[in-house]
């Protein structure tokens, strides 16, 4: 059973925000390094316990609809990689390429939103 409050993404938050506010300027050099990347980590696992779900099903609804069949995430995607590899799909599919861009707009506002 889940936890009512904290959430894990205000968890991870506070987390975060302890080793960027009170931890990481008393480091230097590798160590400080290395916090910074763990930090960087905790937004991403902040990002994705928030939305990760959400986006996990809007490309599961792609994928059916794509390959008009039903099945998990992982087994619709490993037959679009089917698909692609023996030719069946390429570039010109509007509808993939369409998929292709939504998800990879979701991946990348969970891993690295200043992307955008």
């Amino acid at each position: 059973m889940a936890q009512d409050r904290p959430h894990a993404p205000e968890l991870l938050r506070a987390i975060r925000e302890f080793l960027g506010s009170d931890v990481l300027p008393r480091l230097e050099g590798r160590t400080q390094f290395h916090l910074k990347v763990a930090i960087n980590s905790l937004a991403i696992l902040e990002r994705e316990a928030a939305s990760g779900a959400d986006a996990n099903a809007r490309e599961l609804q792609r994928l059916q609809a794509l390959l008009g069949r039903d099945g998990t995430l992982a087994e619709l995607n490993t037959a679009l990689a089917h698909d692609l590899r023996n030719g069946r799909r390429d570039e010109t599919d509007a509808a993939l390429m369409a998929h292709l861009r939504a998800t990879i707009a979701d991946k990348i506002a969970i891993s690295n939103p200043k992307w955008r």
